[in-house]
């Protein structure tokens, strides 16, 4: 036989040219899917950005599968938030707050607290005053003479003002008549409060002392040396209608030790925040 008889046969098929063929379209659904994660991502990051807290539990709770009721973000306690779609009271709900000043927790967790805004401008009115009281920035409003008896703090109900005795310079003397500098410094806190809408507490407070008085009593002599600053407030310029509360603790709520220091004989003038 023949070589060229014993060589296989090979037959080649040459394709023919235009690209490399048809793939299909699942690049398409990959693609939008990943520009679909990539959207809910950017939004994702707005909302932290753009939301508050309670906006964000409410969200959650929203969503979460295992609350099939929302606990606290139904935003009211009915449809429409509790109000009715043809009230002509009805504000649009923005998330910027609610008028009330105890706002629902429902309310809360759509943001609808209402007094961020307000608060933080008293807030700001508290502690002006406060600098202006201890002479922070500049000259203090207060005299010489008051000034060592005066300490200041912010407190969650308010701007509390002590004015306290000293060794051998108390601030009612034996008769239980004030000091004129405490009169002087009524004056100049009356002014002060002028430049804010906010209630005035008065807290009368004396020390322990090692004998007892058989003539009166300290429940009255604190509730009367309250009643004398409130007079001298309103002799300054205080509104009477301002003063929420005059109280008379007698010895029972001492700040330092012993209990028969003259840092114990005080009087508590707290500007309240409007949430008391």
């Amino acid at each position: 036989m023949a070589e060229n008889e014993l060589r296989p046969l090979i037959i080649k098929r040459k394709k023919g040219g235009g690209g490399e063929g048809h793939h299909g379209g699942a690049w398409k659904v990959a693609y939008a899917d990943f520009v679909t994660a990539m959207m809910a991502f950017f939004m994702l990051m707005w909302l932290l950005n753009a939301t508050t807290e309670n906006q964000r539990k409410g969200l959650a709770d929203y969503f979460s599968p295992n609350v099939p009721i929302a606990r606290v973000s139904g935003g009211g306690e009915g449809a429409f938030g509790g109000d009715s779609p043809f009230s002509e009271e009805t504000l649009p709900q923005m998330g910027a707050g609610a008028s009330s000043t105890q706002p629902t927790e429902g309310r809360q967790a759509l943001g609808l607290q209402g007094t961020d805004h307000d608060a933080e401008r008293e807030a700001v009115d508290l502690a002006e005053i406060e600098a202006a009281l201890n002479g922070e920035g500049g000259d203090s409003a207060v005299s010489e003479l008051a000034r060592p008896h005066i300490e200041t703090r912010l407190t969650d109900e308010g701007l509390l003002i002590e004015i306290f005795s000293r060794p051998g310079a108390p601030i009612f003397d034996d008769t239980g008549m004030p000091q004129p500098w405490l009169a002087e410094l009524a004056i100049t806190m009356a002014d002060l409060f002028g430049t804010v809408t906010n209630g005035v507490a008065i807290e009368g407070h004396i020390a322990a002392e090692p004998l007892v008085r058989a003539s009166v009593s300290g429940w009255q002599r604190t509730t009367d040396r309250a009643q004398t600053m409130r007079a001298l407030l309103e002799a300054g310029g205080l509104d009477a209608q301002r003063v929420s509360r005059v109280t008379g603790h007698s010895d029972r709520e001492p700040v330092v030790e012993p209990l028969i220091a003259p840092r114990n004989d005080r009087l508590e003038v707290i500007l309240l925040r409007n949430a008391y």
